[in-house]
């Protein structure tokens, strides 16, 4: 039998996931941090990307996060996502309309009213699901 451990995936607004999971893949703030069973304790900040995991049937799963922290327990990972939906949510029209909208605001005329982090934060999303979306889709064959 593997060994396993509990993930929670929580935004604000909903739990996106809570099981018992073989393997965790989450998008570090500086890079893809790999947890296993027995990991060491840590608490990281993560970067928008693909959250995936591997349920105890051995399928991977993934998740979209826009950022926020993960921590590490001896039994325990949870992640609390900035946002975050299921990969069968995602939609690349939106994502690029989104991406377009950051570009836009970023290039606008009166830069006193902008709020750079938050935009480029978006951008940052917007480009990472569509990235998301095409390796999901190459790794599906479409």
């Amino acid at each position: 039998m593997a060994m396993t451990f509990h993930l929670d995936v929580v935004t604000a607004e909903q739990a996106l996931f809570s099981g018992t999971v073989e393997e965790v893949i989450a998008p570090g703030a500086m890079g893809d941090l790999g947890i296993m069973p027995r990991h060491s304790q840590l608490i990281s900040k993560l970067r928008a990307g693909e959250l995936q995991y591997r349920t105890t049937e051995g399928a991977m799963a993934s998740l979209f996060v826009s950022g926020g922290v993960l921590e590490v327990q001896p039994h325990v990972v949870t992640v609390l996502a900035d946002t975050g939906m299921r990969a069968e949510d995602l939609d690349e029209a939106a994502a690029r309309e989104a991406m377009k909208q950051a570009t836009d605001a970023l290039q606008g005329k009166d830069p006193e009213d902008l709020d750079y982090e938050a935009i480029q934060s978006e951008l940052e999303a917007a480009k990472a699901q569509i990235e998301m979306l095409h390796r999901i889709g190459k790794a599906r064959g479409h």
